[in-house]
């Protein structure tokens, strides 16, 4: 019999509330679906609750013997099974963390966790059109369960800090341009979508709602065509094109640009976003232990010099344990949306789902040759192949 919504959040509250040492109060089920060799498990994310007391990892679905061998070391966890259909019927989970990072199994796996019952946690990207996005947020709403998306960067402690002191820092916001990793494997297309949604999360978390969408994207110097779409080796949907320039207007009325092209990978890297104000500038860098630079205007004088970067220091860590992957953080607003029903989830997926439509848009404009407004009407993927 699965848990009633009352009965779960009640449990929940409990569990949470307890002190670590108590042993009355069971931890909540949580299992891990991974595929080896077919996207594995994402960043470490069998280990995602490895520093919670509260919730434990029961079991791990992978078809992969090894694989799975090697995620139950990992996790700590006892039971293993080959199909994970019959770990969600056998385990009736309260939570189901989707680790693969290859995205055309997501839909699938997250409609089946939904009706056994689990609020998700899924590696991003979150789907691989609007259309399947759709479909799954619509059975969560039903169902009164929350999902939950592997984008860390919006609830990183700097760029909270940045989105707090936001008016401070940088005045009314602008204009936001942000830059792929460009790298020569995947520029364009395939570094949009693998990386970019983290990016285009970040710009919807400054800026808000996307009103609107033109873009220009290429393939070895010409337009690409619907027919153009490729899959790639991190099975993401169909991709296309090797150089892409968008623009975005945001209903804020701030401004926004993405680009990927690896002629500008060593002049731009590491990748990123800068956020423009009319008070002061912010760089939020996706590689290194730092994330978050400010200054205040250019203040350019006749030796052309700039105003410097300067880090923006976040203070002393919470208490308490601390996540062991870098998701651990996305794990902990899962599970305290859970206890809070009217609080807002930070990574849900209805912000993963409108990244993705950002991709979406970008590949609608390019092909029309024409702005497209957003939210989208046609919710499937304009590229065909794969």
């Amino acid at each position: 019999m699965t848990h009633s919504r009352r009965t779960f959040t009640a449990a929940s509250a409990a569990a949470l509330a307890a002190p670590l040492w108590a042993k009355e109060v069971p931890p909540l089920r949580a299992v891990v679906i991974g595929v080896t060799g077919r996207g594995d498990y994402g960043h470490g994310m069998e280990r995602l609750f490895a520093h919670r007391a509260d919730v434990a990892v029961t079991a791990i679905a992978d078809p992969n013997q090894n694989g799975l061998a090697k995620a139950l070391a990992s996790a700590g966890a006892q039971k293993g099974y080959s199909d994970y259909r019959e770990m969600l019927k056998e385990e009736r989970p309260q939570i189901v963390v989707i680790a693969s990072r290859h995205t055309d199994q997501h839909h699938a796996m997250a409609m089946d966790a939904l009706k056994a019952g689990a609020h998700l946690l899924l590696e991003k990207p979150f789907v691989t059109n609007p259309a399947e996005g759709d479909e799954i947020l619509a059975l969560a709403q039903g169902r009164g369960l929350r999902v939950a998306v592997a984008h860390q960067m919006r609830i990183e402690p700097s760029v909270a800090m940045l989105a707090a002191r936001r008016e401070e820092l940088l005045g009314d916001l602008v204009e936001i341009r942000a830059w792929g990793k460009q790298d020569a494997a995947r520029a364009g297309g395939e570094d949009m979508m693998v990386l970019g949604t983290h990016l285009f999360d970040l710009m919807r978390l400054f800026a808000g709602p996307v009103a609107w969408c033109q873009a220009t994207v290429t393939q070895k110097g010409r337009p690409i065509t619907a027919g153009d779409g490729r899959l790639t080796k991190d099975w993401v949907g169909p991709v296309a094109g090797d150089e892409i320039s968008a623009q975005f207007g945001f209903t804020s009325g701030v401004l926004g640009s993405f680009t990927s092209r690896n002629k500008l990978k060593d002049l731009l890297d590491p990748w990123g976003l800068e956020l423009l104000g009319t008070q002061g500038a912010a760089r939020i860098i996706m590689d290194g232990t730092q994330r978050v630079y400010t200054r205040p205007g250019a203040l350019w004088g006749k030796e052309g010099k700039g105003a410097d970067w300067k880090p923006l220091t976040v203070g002393a860590k919470k208490s308490g344990p601390q996540p062991v992957v870098p998701n651990g953080h996305v794990a902990d607003d899962l599970l305290a949306s859970i206890l809070q029903p009217k609080r807002e989830l930070a990574c849900s997926g209805a912000n993963a789902l409108a990244a993705v439509e950002m991709v979406m848009a970008v590949y609608q404009a390019a092909l029309k040759g024409a702005r497209v407004p957003v939210p989208l009407t046609d919710r499937t993927h304009p590229l065909k192949g794969g």
